[in-house]
């Protein structure tokens, strides 16, 4: 949500040119918040999306050593071993460690696309840091305006104060009220 516009019109003329400048910063502030808050948003989406991708395979994997441990167990314990069943029990292990080599690969990409999905973490940094300091500059420039206590009217400063005009000042030479009424009367009033 970007600041009310009014608020840079109500600045006017009154306030220093160092917080009118740093007022002027606060909507570029906002927007990088917001676009760090929408980077934050799309990199959870992404790595959420990434583990339940990943998790079916985790427990497809977790399965099958087990039901290959259990088989290497019962054939080491079976008191007739053979030679066709050994190769039989050696396949599903050679199969099973191909497997599981794919997917050790299919995890490495998962977690290089987890970390990829993170690295508007450096970016985001960057940028909450330059809006803390533009925050921390209007945060001076407003203590400093409250502390010297010269604020004027908003008010009257935006509406331009008016003045009765005192018209020419001559020394000795003032009119009066009397002077006005015969001015007016010998021209005809």
């Amino acid at each position: 949500m970007l600041p009310d516009p009014s608020l840079h019109a109500a600045t006017g003329t009154w306030v220093k040119p160092e917080l009118r400048q740093a007022v002027r910063e606060v909507p570029d502030a906002c927007e990088r918040l917001e676009y760090v808050g929408k980077m934050t948003e799309q990199a959870a989406t992404r790595v959420l999306a990434l583990i339940d991708e990943a998790k079916p395979a985790c427990d497809e994997v977790r399965r099958r050593g087990l039901e290959i441990a259990e088989a290497m167990r019962r054939l080491a314990e079976s008191p007739e071993i053979d030679t066709a069943r050994s190769r039989v029990m050696m396949k599903l292990c050679a199969d099973y460690a191909a497997s599981a080599a794919a997917f050790a690969d299919d995890q490495n990409r998962v977690l290089t696309d987890v970390m990829l999905a993170q690295d508007f973490q450096d970016l985001s940094g960057q940028v909450i840091g330059k809006v803390m300091k533009i925050l921390f500059r209007v945060e001076d420039e407003l203590k400093h305006v409250l502390a010297d206590g010269d604020l004027p009217d908003p008010v009257s400063a935006m509406s331009g104060a008016t003045e009765e005009l005192a018209g020419v000042q001559v020394p000795d030479r003032a009119l009066q009220q009397d002077d006005v009424d015969d001015l007016l009367a010998s021209l005809g009033f």
